[in-house]
Formats: C-alpha cells, structure tokens, sequence
C-alpha cells in the first residue's frame, strides 16, 4: 500500500518507506550550499536534526527553519540541518535575508536521495513532504515525525525534548 501525506487535506503519495524509531538513518547524497556533495557522513557524527521542508519560500517552512535556527543558538553540541529541494542558491538566498546562521542547508534538488531513502518524497510535485529526523552519534534514529498535513507545523517541544534528552 502507498505511504500518503496530505496537502490542504488532498492525498500525496510518498515515495521511499517510512523510518521508524531505531532504524539506522540511511545515507543520502546530496548538495551544499557551495554545490558540492553531501552524505550522511558529512552531517557529522554528534546528534543531528534533519528538519525536511518542502520551499523555504513558504510560510510554514520558514517559520519551522527560523525555529530550528533559534534552537540552535542554545543547542551548540548539536547539528540542526534543513533538507528541501530548493536549489541551493535560493537556499541562501532565503537564510541571508532571514538572518539564518546556525541551521545547514541541504539540497535534495539534484538526487532526491534523501527523500526517497527517508520516505519524504512527495513523488507527483518533487518536493519534500514535511518532517523531523533526529539522528544520534551512531547514526540511529531517536525521534521521526512525519507530519500528515504538509501545510501544519511539526510538534516543536517533543524533537526539541528529545534533542535535549540525548544531549544530556
């Protein structure tokens, strides 16, 4: 049966299966914003949050961005990441203007790999559905969030309890 999310209460098909808690985090490839490649392995090996969009340049997107961003300033010890299939030209654009500094953007335009690994693809429009990954320093997953309508915001206090739960 397809995996579906939601979009002002139509139905989108997901591509990719769904990650559950435990799961070992898959690699992806990816790019930066200096063009070039990025796997799982350059994330880091500390605690991450992989906060998925599907445009920055919308209002729900930007709002969740700027909140990872503020959580970051407070959070040192951990890596905050927006993944969206925005170019990354347009990715910094957006964080120039918002003053975003602490968030790392990640461009899943030209491989879609993350969203088809992570199961975030909505596969007709070739965007990012929404959702939260936290990924610990062995590279497991601790915290998923799919979030079943693209146009809510995702539980901020649970990721950002459970951010701080393993940050000890």
């Amino acid at each position: 049966m397809a995996r579906m999310t939601k979009f002002k209460g139509g139905p989108l098909e997901l591509a990719g299966l769904e990650l559950k808690v435990g799961d070992r985090a898959p690699d992806f490839k990816a790019v930066g914003n200096g063009l070039q490649e990025i796997t799982l392995a350059g994330t880091g090996n500390g605690i991450r949050v992989f906060s998925v969009v599907p445009s920055l340049d919308t209002p729900v997107c930007d709002a969740q961005t700027k909140r990872f961003n503020e959580a970051a300033a407070a959070l040192p010890g951990v890596s905050f990441y927006t993944v969206s299939v925005d170019l990354p030209f347009a990715q910094n654009r957006w964080c120039n203007a918002m003053a975003v500094d602490k968030v790392k953007m990640i461009s899943d335009h030209r491989f879609v790999e993350f969203g088809e690994r992570y199961g975030t693809l909505i596969k007709d429009w070739r965007v990012e559905s929404r959702a939260i990954f936290v990924v610990d320093k062995d590279n497991i997953i601790r915290y998923v969030e799919y979030v079943p309508e693209v146009t809510e915001h995702p539980n901020y206090d649970a990721v950002l309890a459970k951010v701080k739960e393993l940050a000890g």
